[in-house]
């Protein structure tokens, strides 16, 4: 399942989030890569400790905070500090499977990667190519949303970023570990959770069958959650 979150940035946040890593020193982006990924991997990113990628992953852990539709689809139980990268013309990423468990370095957080999270920095007229593309069970999907727009998919997918041909395309990208381990079943809770959310504009959240329906939500996360 891909989920468009939309506006998870505003403009202002996009631009002062730029100011910080664009200022910032920019290495080969191979540095986070496993084995297979840096035969496929061509872009630059900022370093993971450096001052500028913590305070720029400081204002996405803060919007990813909150934003209800991030948590609802992602129950996330931990975050992997956001990292960015830069594609100028000519960078690109074969197709490739995210590694299963990233560790951060010199410390010892680690997670599972259920989710993979691209954050769009750049507006799409800037830049040609740069799609991120995702292989569903429906065929190939592509990605290319506004500044300030993000797109949660599995990280267990086949995914690649298009080659860039003109300008330069600027993200944030990182993982996640969910308290629902299962794809399927974290699907169907954000499938149940839009629906009452959705009911309950109408009907109000005392309603009876909305307060029974949340009762089955929660149980069902209570079920399949792990802490």
């Amino acid at each position: 399942m891909l989920t468009v979150i939309p506006d998870l940035l505003t403009p202002t946040q996009v631009t002062d989030l730029r100011a910080t890593i664009d200022a910032g020193d920019w290495i080969d982006g191979n540095a986070t890569s496993g084995t297979q990924s840096a035969l496929a991997k061509h872009n630059r990113q900022v370093p993971e400790e450096s001052d500028a990628a913590r305070a720029g992953g400081a204002v996405v852990l803060d919007a990813l905070a909150a934003s209800p539709l991030f948590v609802a689809a992602a129950l996330p139980l931990k975050v992997f500090p956001p990292l960015f990268n830069r594609y100028g013309v000519g960078d690109a990423f074969a197709p490739h499977v995210d590694t299963a468990i990233r560790i951060r370095r010199g410390s010892d957080f680690r997670i599972r990667s259920d989710l993979s999270a691209t954050l769009f920095l750049s507006d799409p007229d800037n830049y040609d190519g740069g799609e991120l593309i995702v292989q569903t069970q429906f065929g190939e999907q592509s990605v290319k949303l506004p500044a300030g727009a993000m797109v949660l998919y599995p990280a267990s997918s086949l995914h690649r970023v298009a080659p860039v041909t003109r300008g330069e395309r600027v993200a944030s990208f990182f993982w996640l570990q969910s308290m629902v381990r299962d794809s399927e079943a974290r699907a169907m809770l954000f499938e149940l959770d839009t629906a009452i959310q959705s009911t309950a504009a109408r009907l109000g959240q005392g309603d009876p069958e909305i307060v029974r329906l949340t009762g089955v939500y929660h149980n069902l996360l209570r079920r399949w959650a792990e802490l």
